[in-house]
């Protein structure tokens, strides 16, 4: 079923304004290609999930899709691991809270994360450590050109920090359906990140359980994070920004509580750190403004319009800029 100028206020965790000309909310496979197959050859195509990552910049034309394909499944196991598939629909959370509370290692870090588990790859999910892409058995996929079913291991993905071929090189061309996941039946838990070592560090290891672990980001993550139903945001606004380590030694001769982390190319900094020392942390302009607990998520406290949100966007990294001689990427795609 296609439904007509449909809203879209609360298909997007922003709450900004918007309306789809055409909307379907697919629950299969083959209802998906049929959709596909009924619209123009060059009409405009957007996916959604839950709207966690997006900011909407006005109406969508064309058809929007929002794929309502949600069950999660085991697919076979051995003694070291267990697969388990779920349609893109589902949401993520609930995919973690059901892997976690089999005593399953590998998705307990990225808890709490908003959105479906559509939007995981396109944006390779990450947290306190761990990414989406460390798990990654395979995507499922359909063609979006021609409807067939396409499927990619992790290498394929091309998966880069909050980057993949979904989200970058061959954007558009493909809708995910399924995500399959490797997961360890048995092992450690990684810990030795942020605030997450802290609250493990003196713990013998038989204690330091995915439940465990998945309890402390929850709290982490709510101590810090705004409830979207409560204080419209789309999240972490900002990507952490990664430097040479020349610049990073020179920020940190200026700077010394620089919070920063290794990386393979350099030292990622903490976006977060860099617009609170910019001064933008509790700051508004009009009816958004950058949250009082986490710098990094710009909120809508009500009524806000797209070009106050990108107002608002441009003037952060215009300060972290001048301030620090860093580039700040905004992480939502903007649509249309």
């Amino acid at each position: 079923m296609i439904e007509r100028n449909a809203d879209l206020s609360r298909a997007n965790t922003l709450a900004l304004p918007a309306r789809a000309e055409c909307l379907a909310r697919p629950d299969s496979v083959p209802r998906l290609a049929e959709v596909l197959a009924g619209r123009a050859r060059h009409e405009p195509l957007f996916v959604l999930g839950e709207g966690s990552n997006v900011v909407l910049a006005g109406d969508l034309p064309g058809l929007t899709v929002i794929p309502a394909l949600r069950h999660i499944e085991r697919l076979r196991e051995d003694e070291q691991h267990v697969w388990v598939r779920a349609g893109a629909g589902a949401v993520w959370d609930q995919l973690v809270a059901e892997t976690v509370a089999r005593g399953w290692l590998g998705l307990e870090n990225l808890s709490l994360i908003p959105g479906t588990v559509g939007a995981a790859p396109f944006q390779n999910i990450g947290a306190y450590g761990a990414e989406l892409a460390d798990v990654l058995e395979e995507v499922e996929a359909v063609a979006v050109e021609d409807g067939r079913t396409v499927r990619f291991n992790a290498e394929q993905c091309d998966f880069g920090y909050r980057d993949s071929l979904f989200k970058s090189r061959r954007r558009g061309e493909f809708l995910i359906t399924h995500v399959t996941v490797r997961l360890n039946r048995q092992g450690h838990c990684r810990t030795d990140y942020g605030g997450l070592a802290q609250q493990f560090d003196d713990l013998p290891a038989r204690q330091i359980t995915p439940a465990a672990v998945r309890r402390a980001v929850i709290a982490l993550r709510q101590s810090k994070l705004p409830d979207p139903r409560a204080l419209a945001n789309a999240g972490s606004f900002f990507k952490n920004p990664v430097v040479d380590h020349a610049h990073h030694q020179r920020l940190l001769a200026q700077y010394p509580d620089l919070v920063a982390f290794p990386h393979q190319q350099g030292v990622k900094l903490a976006a977060g750190w860099l617009i609170e020392r910019a001064g933008w942390k509790g700051r508004n302009l009009g009816p958004v403004g950058m949250h009082r607990e986490q710098a990094l998520v710009l909120v809508n406290h009500g009524g806000a319009s797209v070009s106050q949100v990108l107002t608002l966007a441009g003037a952060v990294k215009d300060d972290v800029q001048r301030l620090f001689q860093v580039e700040l990427e905004q992480e939502p795609v903007v649509l249309p």
